[in-house]
């Protein structure tokens, strides 16, 4: 198969000929500032014996120092984007250099003494420097060029893609009298496409020339414009794109390219999730559909950002009658509006309740007849809890209580706890909680007909109290971004995926069950932090630094989905399995909780050593 010859690039020529140029007079530069450095710049101080084998040797040491600086690559790296590495090899070259003149030096002496030992050290010194100017200098410059280009409204772009979505969008820009992006470059990995042009835009390479392309076209922000790809190519090339420090956005997806919807309005930042690695978590929709259709359906905490994904699946999934309960009324009434809008025929019902309200509850469940209930509402902010634990206890514990009661006396078919990955081993007061009230759920299903089951899962990505909006936050202000710990890690999963997959284990339940739904691999919480700086255009450690502030009370380094003693059971759904439920004394249970309760109400001052009676597995410091 024949190669294909590379265009000749006349910019990257006349780029590697000036730094050539520079090198030559760096040596010769270097060579004797070295003899005036050791003599204190007093020309007529040095040696002939000294200052003579220096210059005789010169052309030989400038075609060895230019043959090993091209052996290190220091006229093929892109100093835009210069890191440790090029750093590393600009030293290490300099040093070779100084090597080799002071072994040249030896043949090239006269008959009087060598050069002085310091001269050797002090030309590798000048050299070093010389060439940190010429190639860490460029970084900078084009820096502060980006700053002014910026200043000016001149936004640079780079679209990856060269299909039909990527042609609207490029079309829409070029013709457009008020758009301040300017397309530079187009990068397909189709190599077809090679060299043409659309729009008049041509198409640079594949992939592999993001990088070098950035650097070339002075590029501010990278746009992918290839609503088909898979979740996991995606993060592949949002990896080589991060490096270039450029703003990317992208855009949603394939149905707006379907619905003729793709403009430079539909274009949205990419987001952290995108490099989760994976594609969305798919789920059977129909089984779904059989399983809330034409039911009265309630879910608590419906306000937040579990409960409003769970009411907008179920509402998608025409239930008979959706009642909403909360007792923020803010959140809820945002969630209400949105699906007014959305599904104009669903009847919704939306109430304002708390949960630890036993009359409330029981009104509730006895006026509107629930045939399912998803119960999300909980405290679940971990570090407030630990400061306020018995606020957590009466939230978490007895409203869960309160609800499964009321669900049980009047008739629900299924119940089902949102619960969470901090409720095995837990080290907080509130995975303590939520472990107390899986135990509940577990002890109810023996005694009432209603089906109660717990769904067990990690962090979601931008729910309420997520790292992500915070980290967020902290990069629009500049930094820093705060990190608890270096190696925390935490599994995580998008709000829609977690909802979906507790719809589906709603549907799988028999009673008694806590599911645990996988969660992918753990990610490093500094990855995520690093990732999100990266994809909002700063560099981290430089425009936007990381501060570690320690583990917050209650926090550990990891979670974990499933206690020793449980087990696993795969379900039809690989994404979701079933832990096998512990063994407890009931007689016993119920009179903990008793003491609990009265603990609680009359807030004690240290409720803690009670709940580690309760949940053995609870550690606290």
């Amino acid at each position: 198969m024949k190669k294909e010859k590379k265009p000749f690039n006349v910019k990257l020529f006349y780029r590697r000929t000036c730094l050539i140029i520079y090198d030559i007079i760096s040596v010769i530069f270097a060579s004797y500032m070295a003899l005036l450095i050791r003599y204190e710049f007093h020309l007529d101080a040095v040696p002939e014996d000294f200052l003579l084998p220096v210059t005789r040797f010169l052309p030989v040491n400038i075609i060895l120092t230019l043959f090993i600086f091209y052996i290190f690559r220091l006229y093929h790296s892109l100093w835009a984007f210069a890191g440790e590495t090029e750093l590393q090899n600009v030293v290490v070259s300099c040093v070779i250099s100084a090597v080799l003149n002071s072994v040249g030096l030896q043949f090239f002496k006269t008959a009087g003494q060598p050069a002085p030992k310091s001269y050797y050290f002090l030309y590798m010194f000048v050299l070093i420097s010389m060439m940190f100017i010429s190639r860490f200098s460029y970084r900078f410059l084009r820096s502060q060029k980006h700053k002014q280009q910026n200043k000016k409204n001149g936004i640079s772009v780079m679209v990856i893609g060269a299909g039909e979505a990527a042609n609207v969008i490029i079309k829409e820009i070029v013709n457009s009298n008020f758009s301040t992006m300017v397309i530079r470059c187009i990068i397909d990995d189709d190599k077809g496409k090679w060299g043409r042009y659309i729009q008049g835009i041509k198409v640079a390479g594949g992939r592999d020339r993001i990088i070098e392309c950035a650097d070339i076209y002075d590029i501010d922000e990278i746009i992918v414009a290839m609503p088909s790809i898979s979740r996991s190519e995606l993060r592949k090339i949002l990896e080589i794109c991060k490096e270039t420090n450029c703003k990317l956005r992208s855009l949603p997806g394939m149905y707006q390219l379907v619905n003729g919807e793709v403009n430079v309005s539909k274009l949205r930042d990419v987001e952290v999730e995108d490099l989760l690695g994976r594609d969305p978590i798919s789920v059977d929709l129909d089984s779904i559909l059989g399983y809330v259709q034409n039911k009265a359906v309630l879910v608590t905490g419906g306000g937040g950002s579990i409960g409003s994904e769970l009411c907008r699946q179920i509402a998608s999934h025409k239930p008979e009658h959706l009642i909403i309960v909360d007792i923020y009324e803010n959140s809820v009434y945002d969630i209400q509006q949105e699906l007014k809008t959305k599904y104009p025929k669903l009847k919704m019902t939306v109430l304002i309740a708390s949960v630890r309200n036993t009359n409330r509850m029981d009104w509730i469940f006895e006026k509107y007849k629930p045939e399912i209930v998803y119960h999300a509402a909980a405290h679940k902010h971990v570090p407030l809890m630990e400061e306020s634990p018995n606020e957590a206890v009466k939230n978490n514990v007895f409203g869960t209580w309160k609800t499964a009661q009321a669900a049980a006396f009047y008739g629900v078919k299924k119940f089902v706890l949102i619960s969470t990955d901090k409720a095995v081993n837990p080290t907080n007061i509130m995975g303590a909680s939520k472990r107390i009230c899986e135990m509940i759920i577990q002890t109810f299903n023996n005694h009432y007909d209603t089906e109660f089951v717990a769904v067990r899962f990690g962090n979601v990505l931008g729910s309420n109290g997520s790292v992500i909006p915070l980290f967020r936050k902290q990069i629009m202000a500049g930094g820093p971004v705060t990190v608890t710990h270096p190696d925390i890690i935490r599994y995580f999963m998008t709000i829609p995926e977690a909802v979906s997959l507790v719809l589906q284990a709603g549907v799988y339940a028999k009673g008694g069950e806590i599911f645990v739904l996988d969660m992918g691999e753990p990610v490093k919480i500094l990855d995520l932090a690093e990732n999100l700086i990266r994809l909002s255009g700063y560099r981290v450690g430089e425009d936007i630094r990381i501060e570690f502030t320690g583990l917050r009370p209650g926090e550990k380094l990891y979670e974990e989905l499933l206690m020793e003693e449980e087990g696993l059971k795969e379900t039809a759904n690989k994404l979701i399995h079933v832990g096998k439920p512990i063994e407890i004394d009931e007689m016993q249970f119920f009179m903990q909780l008793k003491k609990l309760k009265e603990e609680s109400k009359n807030e004690s001052g240290d409720i803690r050593p009670l709940i580690q009676e309760i949940v053995p597995t609870y550690h606290y410091r």
